[in-house]
C-alpha cells in the first residue's frame, strides 16, 4: 500500500527509530482542520495527533497533507506520534496579524502554479508563487488554465514565460483537453504534484480532468471581476489512474512569503544579475538604488533599459521578507535602521556639497 504513495529506501531509513517504538508508517492523504485521513499498510483510516505531539509541536510542525507520519494504530483509528523529516515543504506566512509559518504541502516533487488565462492573470502574483516553490525544493511548473476561454493566449503565455526563468509554462483546458497530455507527461507514478493558485482558476476541474472522474467539487468564476470563490476547503492527496499523485489545495489569493530568500534570489536571478552589472556605475559602492544621487540603476529605469515592473516586484518582496525577519530578529532591525541612517546622512552631505549649506 505504501510504495504507490511514494515510499522508498530513504523513508525506510528515516523510519527506523520509530519502528523500534513499534509504530507504523503512513502518509497523510486528507487534512481538514484538526482531522486527518491517512493511508498505511492496513489501508485508509482516520487519525488525529496524540496529546504529547500536540503539546510539543513547534510552529509549522503539525502534520499536513503529503506528510509521512509514525502512528499508533488500533481499531481502525490512528494516533499520530511523529512526522518524518520532510524532503520538501511549501511554506507561507499564516493569515492574520502575528501569523507564523504555515506549511501548505509537504514532500512534493512538482509544484503546479496555476493561473487562469482571463482578466485576473497577474504575473506579480505568479512571481510570489515561484519564489515559494523554489524555496520549497519542489520543481515549479506554471499551468495557465482555461485556454479555451482566451481568444488570443499567445501574448499572455509569452509574458508569463518572461518571468518563469526556465520553469515550464503550459496552457491547458480541462474542457477541451488542450495541453493535458503535456501536463500528464510531467506527472510520474509514485511522485507527488501539488496544485497551487487562487480561487476560481480551475484547480479542482483540472484534477477531475486528469482523474477522468468528478472527484472534486467545482465552481465557476464570477463574471464581473474574473475572480473565483473558494470551492476546495481541505487538502487532499489523490492517486491518478496513471499512478501519479496530485494534491489539491484551497485557493490562496494572498501568499505571504516566509523565509524565502533563496527562492526569491532564484526567481529573480535574471533581474539581479542585470542590476549588479548596472550598479558598477553607481556613484556610491553601497548604493541602495533608491534616491541616492548618481544611481545608475535609477538611470536605467528612467531610460527603460531595465524592466521597472520586475525590479519593483523584486524590491517589494525583498521588503516583505526583511520586515518579517526584523520582527523575528531585533538585531536585524537595528542593523537595518543604522544602514538607512548612514544612507540619508551621505545623501544630505552630497546635497550640501553640491548646493551649499542653505540648499
Amino acid at each position: 500500500m505504501l510504495i504507490p504513495y511514494g515510499w522508498g529506501e530513504a523513508l525506510q531509513r528515516d523510519f527506523e527509530p520509530f519502528a523500534a517504538r513499534r509504530l507504523v508508517p503512513a502518509r497523510v492523504i486528507v487534512q481538514h482542520r484538526g482531522l486527518y485521513r491517512i493511508v498505511g499498510e492496513a489501508g485508509e483510516m482516520e487519525a488525529h495527533v496524540s496529546g504529547r505531539f500536540a503539546h510539543e509541536a513547534e510552529d509549522g510542525g503539525y502534520p499536513v497533507t503529503g506528510d509521512w507520519v509514525a502512528v499508533e494504530a488500533a481499531g481502525g483509528v490512528a494516533l499520530i506520534q511523529a512526522v518524518l523529516p520532510r524532503r520538501t515543504a511549501f511554506v507561507r506566512k499564516a493569515a492574520g496579524p502575528g501569523g507564523g509559518a504555515q506549511v501548505a504541502a509537504a514532500n512534493v516533487d512538482t509544484a503546479l502554479l496555476t493561473a487562469s488565462l482571463n482578466a485576473d492573470l497577474n504575473p506579480r502574483r505568479l512571481e510570489r508563487y515561484l519564489a515559494a516553490a523554489h524555496e520549497s525544493g519542489a520543481e515549479p511548473v506554471i499551468v495557465l488554465t482555461k485556454a479555451d476561454l482566451c481568444a488570443d493566449p499567445d501574448p499572455l503565455i509569452a509574458e508569463v514565460a518572461g518571468i518563469a526563468f526556465g520553469a515550464p509554462v503550459l496552457a491547458v483546458s480541462a474542457a477541451t483537453g488542450e495541453g493535458l497530455a503535456a501536463l500528464e507527461a510531467l506527472l510520474a507514478p509514485g511522485r507527488t504534484a501539488v496544485l497551487l493558485g487562487s480561487s476560481g482558476v480551475g484547480k479542482s476541474t483540472l484534477v477531475n480532468a486528469l482523474a477522468g472522474a468528478d472527484l472534486m467539487a467545482t465552481n465557476a468564476i464570477r463574471e464581473d471581476d474574473a475572480r473565483g470563490r473558494h470551492t476546495t476547503t481541505h487538502r487532499e492527496l489523490i492517486r491518478l489512474p496513471s499512478g501519479a499523485l496530485i494534491l489539491d489545495t484551497p485557493g490562496m489569493r494572498e501568499l505571504g512569503l516566509w523565509d524565502a530568500e533563496a527562492g526569491l534570489a532564484r526567481t529573480f536571478a535574471d533581474i539581479t544579475a542585470e542590476v549588479d552589472a548596472i550598479a558598477e556605475d553607481c556613484r556610491f559602492r553601497d548604493c541602495a538604488h533608491g534616491r541616492e544621487p548618481g544611481c545608475a540603476v535609477q538611470a536605467a529605469l528612467a531610460e527603460g533599459t531595465l524592466d521597472a515592473d520586475r525590479w519593483a516586484s523584486f524590491q517589494k518582496l525583498q521588503r516583505e521578507l526583511a520586515y518579517e525577519r526584523r520582527k523575528e530578529d531585533p538585531a536585524a532591525a537595528l542593523a537595518e535602521r543604522k544602514r538607512w541612517i548612514a544612507i540619508h546622512k551621505r545623501s544630505r552631505q552630497h546635497m550640501k556639497a553640491k548646493y551649499g549649506p542653505d540648499g
